[in-house]
């Protein structure tokens, strides 16, 4: 990158803003002058609303959009992951149906992968999608699928070839969420929340052209899913939430739609453990000067700053340009260790008062939420043992976990479900 091809295009954007951004704009109609000039999203290709940038000059957009206090197009939640399912394996018709309305945040996603029998094991989906008169009729149920109860459409991975290998009688849909024959559920956590959702299909339809990439081929778009998936998974920090509210209508209405689209990530920082509270908690109760307590705080917080510094090579390899490999895997594991040790130095900080809520409780509570949402972030987006599958088979090199699902015909696997 040339210092004058960074300064130029400074110049351009910058140039661009003063003549277009006004804070008072409908935020749609923004977001589609943004996307027509390419800023929205410049690492794009041309065709597609962006600019072919690098992710260094596109780094130069984004600073001078925030320079001058304008929002950007629509990102959060599911459909970040919609987008790069169909940069990556979409249609030229799916992109032009879907990528600018993710952009402007008209449509909302979910991701309809896990499964009552396979939540673990999105390849052991049963959901089928059977191709009748020229569309695809969708029967089964997903799990814990979060924003369905708001998603106008999903990326859903459905059984379409029963007397093929497991991952082979896969295939990948944007199914309509909003039509006759979708029923979602929120589902209630113990932490008080109600984040996730279980989906139910009866005789949904799916146009034929909504069938992402070729039938057969659903394993491949899910594994660009559950990559860009897990890359996110350090993204939750303290202050999950939206933030930076300024005055005028555009603001207002994207700060109406980061509500809506964060909502269900809320308690997300609790999952993590919070170890930005533990120095605040041992001073305040005086376990600072405890010997024990103060030798697992250095031993969380060394932990915590090792996996900090992964994640920033992860992030530095994306801004790079590389495409989400098995660093995913070993920064949600590293992830899920923290959280844990996080829990425990919690509790042997505050004590049996860790277990009150409300107002009586450490924090007015907060501690009692961390220790019943630490669980979640060693099963979501993958379990810890598929995460270390993962890194066995493609950083280690190892061999295969031997299973008996992969050398038949998945009719003849064995489930803990009826089909």
């Amino acid at each position: 990158m040339s210092t004058t091809s960074e300064e130029a295009l400074r110049a351009e954007v910058r140039s661009w803003l003063e003549a277009n951004w006004d804070p008072e704009r409908e935020l749609v109609a923004w977001r589609n002058l943004l996307i027509d000039a390419g800023w929205g999203a410049p690492t794009w290709p041309n065709r597609w609303y962006g600019r072919d940038l690098s992710p260094e000059l596109a780094q130069v957009v984004d600073q001078e959009i925030r320079r001058v206090g304008a929002v950007g197009v629509a990102r959060a939640g599911p459909r970040s992951l919609a987008q790069a399912v169909l940069l990556a394996h979409g249609s030229d018709g799916q992109k032009e149906q879907f990528l600018r309305r993710s952009l402007t945040g008209e449509d909302t996603w979910c991701q309809l992968f896990s499964e009552p029998g396979s939540g673990s094991d999105p390849a052991g989906a049963t959901t089928r999608a059977d191709f009748r008169d020229g569309r695809w009729v969708v029967s089964g149920q997903k799990l814990w699928t979060t924003s369905a109860h708001h998603a106008d459409w999903g990326l859903l991975l459905a059984r379409t070839d029963w007397d093929k290998l497991k991952h082979q009688g896969l295939s990948y849909f944007l199914i309509d969420m909003r039509q006759p024959g979708v029923e979602v559920q929120p589902l209630r956590q113990m932490n008080g929340h109600a984040s996730f959702n279980q989906v139910f299909f009866t005789d949904a339809e799916v146009a034929a052209d909504h069938l992402v990439g070729e039938r057969g081929g659903g394993w491949a778009v899910a594994t660009t899913t559950l990559m860009h998936e897990r890359r996110g998974f350090d993204s939750f920090g303290a202050g999950a939430g939206p933030t930076d509210v300024r005055p005028g209508r555009t603001h207002a209405q994207a700060s109406a739609e980061a509500a809506t689209a964060l909502e269900p990530y809320v308690w997300y920082p609790q999952r993590t453990g919070r170890v930005d509270l533990v120095l605040e908690g041992a001073r305040a109760s005086g376990k600072l000067d405890d010997p024990v307590v103060r030798q697992e705080i250095a031993k969380l917080l060394s932990l915590a700053k090792s996996v900090e510094w992964t994640a920033r090579r992860a992030r530095a390899a994306q801004a790079a340009g590389r495409p989400p490999g098995p660093e995913g895997s070993l920064g949600k594991l590293a992830a899920s260790l923290i959280a844990r040790a996080a829990a425990r130095v919690h509790t042997q900080i505050a004590g049996a008062d860790a277990m009150l809520t409300g107002a009586d409780g450490p924090l007015e509570g907060l501690i009692a939420e961390i220790l019943v949402s630490t669980p979640a972030i060693s099963i979501a987006g993958g379990t810890d043992e598929i995460q270390r599958n993962i890194i066995a088979e493609r950083v280690l090199r190892m061999p295969k976990e031997p299973s008996p699902d992969l050398d038949r015909p998945f009719r003849d696997v064995p489930r803990s479900v009826a089909t």
